[in-house]
């Protein structure tokens, strides 16, 4: 990015709202999901969340970053890193997301398939799931904003460094 990136005011404002939805939506489900978003140990779950941005796709976890990775490609003005970061993370996250859903059938049987059936895996839905039975986690916004400063920081990190290549190349 820093050696291809040819950033202008409107390529930077073309893609900071895709990074800051993005940003949001992981943020919306860290909230609700909490730490065990965040292990890179074996794959589980205490809970089969379905609500909040859950309830409009299986995996807002996966789309905040494809769309934040996205954004900071069109930030940059680098078409070529946008696409090439969106189906990078599209097919990393599919390879994981299969491990995840093999758990998930085992662990939560018929109301995960009813889930499946009702809300996607990638493309999210304006209308949300209402099914399901179960107990869902209180959101908790203080937890998802200390659970995502490092990627906080990151994405002010990375605008900072956009912009200064616009500044220093115009």
């Amino acid at each position: 990015m820093v050696i291809i990136g040819t950033p202008s005011i409107v390529s930077i404002a073309a893609g900071l709202p895709v990074v800051l939805i993005g940003e949001g939506i992981r943020l919306w489900g860290v909230a609700i999901a909490g730490s065990e978003t965040r292990t890179t140990g074996p794959v589980g779950g205490s809970f089969l969340i379905t609500r909040g941005p859950f309830a409009h796709v299986r995996n807002p976890l996966y789309v905040g970053n494809i769309l934040v990775y996205t954004g900071a490609g069109i930030m940059a003005d680098t078409p070529i890193l946008a696409a090439v970061a969106f189906v990078w993370f599209f097919v990393q996250y599919s390879l994981i997301v299969s491990l995840e859903e093999e758990y998930l059938r085992t662990r939560f049987a018929a109301e995960y398939a009813a889930y499946c059936r009702e809300v996607p895996r990638f493309l999210p839905v304006l209308r949300p799931y209402t099914g399901g039975e179960h107990d869902q986690p209180d959101i908790d916004w203080r937890r998802g904003i200390v659970s995502e400063r490092r990627t906080l920081q990151a994405i002010g990190i990375l605008t900072l460094l956009i912009v200064g290549l616009w500044i220093l190349r115009r």
